[in-house]
């Protein structure tokens, strides 16, 4: 039985239908999003949100501090419009369910880590002025569902105000001003387009205690003349006696793994709205079900997207075969309105063709 298929029969997921359609359009993920009637705009007009000077807490000592924006989404003008290069949007909490494997258009088998979505919805909305006086804005992220009496009392009210089940994790994303979601956006797979690139932390696997050469890539002593015993020693850690110790954070043998690792520029094979997965090219750091952040690649995307309108290149700001990215996010209705699955064409050359 594949992965798929036994993702497919969770049983907090229903069953679905097997169709598949390949090499859709990616235009699709594109439809912005309703602008709010005149009405909406009135009252928008009429309640612009506090300044920069009511949004920031003050603690005992006189420094500011991170607050949560109003739970009901009222404070921060809904966005509407269309993804920019500048513009950062928010990230998803995902579970990590395993590895398969899949054909492309040409024919060819390339392996894939499969994400799943469960229950992931927005949480909250964070603004922060500086002490410099610029502002910092972020979207606080929810998934997984825990049980109350596992959870302190006072996250437990955080998640009653913004009507939300009890999460079982909670992660802080930094956005741009626009990029604002409102308290209790379930986000689907479809927030990411099958063809762009993403960032992928997660915690890595432990390997307990592990030497120099494995943990660091020592080369060790020599294998053969003059080395008794020590053919995998680190060698020397230090000098003599000045200063007489080892320094701090000296590369020695140590407890390997088991950290949090972050993966840069991996590809997006496809998505399935339907069951919440995000197929991603190649493997990721961490087990089974282990639980993983997935942004839109630093580099590849957000960088790179700045760098080319700078220049002029508007054709080349995303990659190639993504006309566009859901802004501010890929949501439920949004998914409703696409192919059960979508996935990416490919973006090399036929190899089976002569050249």
């Amino acid at each position: 039985m594949s992965l798929v298929a036994r993702v497919a029969m969770r049983p907090s997921r229903t069953a679905v239908g097997t169709a598949r359609l390949m090499h859709a359009s990616t235009s699709a993920l594109a439809t912005p999003t309703k602008m709010p009637k005149a009405a909406e705009k009135s009252e928008i007009a009429e309640n612009p949100g506090p300044s920069s000077t009511d949004t920031t807490a003050k603690s005992a000592s006189g420094t500011s501090r991170a607050r949560i924006l109003s739970l009901d989404g009222q404070t921060l003008p809904l966005p509407a419009g269309r993804w920019r290069p500048e513009s950062l949007r928010t990230g998803v909490i995902a579970f990590k369910r395993g590895m398969t494997s899949m054909f492309d258009d040409h024919g060819t088998l390339f392996p894939v880590t499969v994400l799943q979505l469960e229950e992931c919805q927005v949480t909250g909305n964070i603004k922060h002025v500086r002490p410099d006086g610029t502002e910092y804005h972020a979207v606080q992220v929810g998934a997984g569902i825990r049980k109350p009496k596992n959870v302190s009392h006072a996250m437990r009210g955080h998640f009653r105000k913004a009507a939300v089940q009890t999460k079982h994790f909670v992660k802080e994303f930094p956005v741009s001003p626009e990029a604002h979601l409102a308290v209790g956006t379930t986000l689907n797979a479809v927030h990411f387009v099958p063809g762009q690139f993403v960032d992928v932390q997660a915690r890595s696997n432990g390997k307990g205690w592990a030497g120099g050469m494995k943990r660091w890539g020592f080369s060790g002593l020599s294998a053969s003349h003059g080395v008794s015993v020590s053919h995998r020693s680190s060698g020397s850690t230090g000098q003599h006696q000045d200063p007489g110790r080892v320094w701090p954070g000296k590369k020695m043998a140590g407890r390997m793994g088991g950290e949090y690792a972050t993966q840069q520029n991996l590809y997006v094979a496809g998505v399935d709205s339907q069951l919440n997965l995000i197929y991603i090219r190649g493997c990721l750091p961490g087990v089974d079900d282990a639980t993983v952040f997935v942004v839109d690649a630093k580099k590849k995307v957000v960088s790179n997207a700045r760098t080319e309108k700078n220049r002029g290149r508007q054709l080349k700001i995303l990659p190639r075969g993504v006309n566009d990215l859901p802004f501010p996010a890929g949501t439920e209705k949004l998914a409703s309105n696409l192919p059960p699955i979508v996935m990416a064409s490919s973006n090399r050359s036929n190899p089976w063709v002569a050249r």
